[in-house]
């Protein structure tokens, strides 16, 4: 009696995504897999996904790595039937064990080296590595103490994972990720269809660094979290944004919307490309909740393990471009919001305080916003507040 064969197609992973790209096979043509046992990993314009067997039995690879597909095309298929695992395992085994056989002196070696490495990389990432015989001491770890993520891994094997195309003496040309090719039409969509300035200030961030070196220990030891620039920065925004709600509104058809909440998104470099997360409902959270919701969703992103939901709804973008040294710079709008915050390094510089030259710690500040919705009065002031609430940190607490 024949096997019955179970065809799996791309399935639907949101609402506004058409295609995704094959990002890794974690098992291989002809292996046994179980039900709901995690095969391989998709990636769409938005987010990384898990793709799940659909049954138990032998797994039948239709679609390469790299390759792009539609929502309901077919990816794989599995043949349901009593497969033997442990015979599988058995005759590999058997095959090594009969190739190493002069070797035997290095076995023991190299196993140790391997079961001491593997207690430091993800279970993900060892399957990657296992799956592509890749030499792990080819791989730094950039997780916590050095471990070593699925995303490490795919840096490693980028040219595996990509569709090369051409390569020439001085050219190596390789297939755009969707993400990548998302961002790039997002962009120009933006500078196309918005009416976009930016405008800049500057702030003293003394008063903020003070605050953080005396309090740090004890928010720490209450909290379980550091206190970082960034819910400074939120909640700095979500007081502004109330006293200006323009610059939390968004443009759709022939009307303004105007926002009740203030839902933040945070820019996230990641080794894909940039995405944006949201803080949802900043203005009720207080320090402690924002710093915890930006590592969680910095963490995710880093790990290509955002949902849908946790990129979308955002009404307010902040980004740091600090932390990769830049001095200045204009952000490009996160469409369909109208504004975005752009936070740079912090550079000792001589200003002028009650007529004497002093030395402080000194950031620009850029907002870039759509004046189609918002006006030069409105994006001034609102940069403006946004200076004082920071500069005196006790206006920011009592929110005056």
């Amino acid at each position: 009696m024949k096997n019955e064969i179970i065809k799996m197609m791309v399935p639907a992973v949101g609402e506004s995504i058409n295609e995704v790209t094959i990002s890794s096979w974690l098992k291989k043509d002809g292996d046994i897999v179980e039900l709901d046992e995690v095969i391989a990993e998709i990636d769409s314009d938005k987010a990384t996904f898990d793709l799940t067997a659909e049954s138990s039995g032998k797994l039948k690879i239709e679609a390469q790595e790299g390759d792009t597909l539609e929502i309901g095309a077919p990816i794989c298929s599995i043949e349901q039937g009593d497969f033997e695992v442990q015979e599988s395992a058995k005759s590999i085994k058997s095959e090594n064990e009969t190739e190493e056989k002069p070797k035997d002196i290095n076995i023991k070696e190299r196993e140790e080296k391997r079961e001491d490495s593997t207690n430091n990389v993800t279970p993900v990432a060892q399957k990657i590595i296992d799956d592509k015989g890749i030499d792990i001491n080819n791989i730094s770890g950039s997780g916590a103490g050095g471990k070593i993520t699925k995303e490490d891994v795919i840096n490693v094997t980028i040219s595996k994972t990509e569709e090369k195309l051409e390569t020439t003496e001085s050219q190596n040309r390789v297939k755009m990720t969707q993400l990548r090719k998302t961002i790039a039409k997002r962009l120009v969509s933006v500078k196309n269809e918005t009416a976009m300035l930016t405008t800049f200030n500057e702030v003293d961030m003394s008063s903020i660094m003070g605050l953080r070196s005396k309090y740090k220990e004890s928010f720490k030891e209450k909290y379980g979290v550091n206190l970082g620039f960034m819910s400074f920065f939120t909640k700095a925004c979500c007081v502004a944004l109330k006293e200006w709600p323009a610059v939390n509104a968004m443009i759709e058809g022939d009307e303004i919307v105007y926002n009740d909440n203030c839902h933040i998104s945070i820019a996230v470099s990641t080794p894909k490309g940039l995405v944006v997360p949201v803080i949802r409902k900043a203005d009720e959270l207080g320090f402690d909740d924002i710093e915890n919701e930006v590592i969680r969703l910095a963490t995710k992103a880093r790990d290509g393990k955002l949902s849908i939901d946790e990129m979308q709804g955002g009404t307010f973008t902040i980004t740091n471009g600090g932390i990769f040294g830049s001095m200045l710079s204009t952000p490009i709008i996160n469409a369909p919001q109208s504004a975005i915050l752009g936070m740079h390094n912090i550079v000792k510089r001589g200003v002028v305080v009650n007529d004497e030259l002093v030395i402080k710690p000194m950031m620009y500040l850029a907002l870039s916003y759509d004046h189609r919705i918002i006006d030069g009065r409105e994006s001034v002031s609102f940069l403006v507040r946004i200076k004082e609430l920071l500069e005196d940190p006790s206006r920011l607490m009592l929110e005056i």
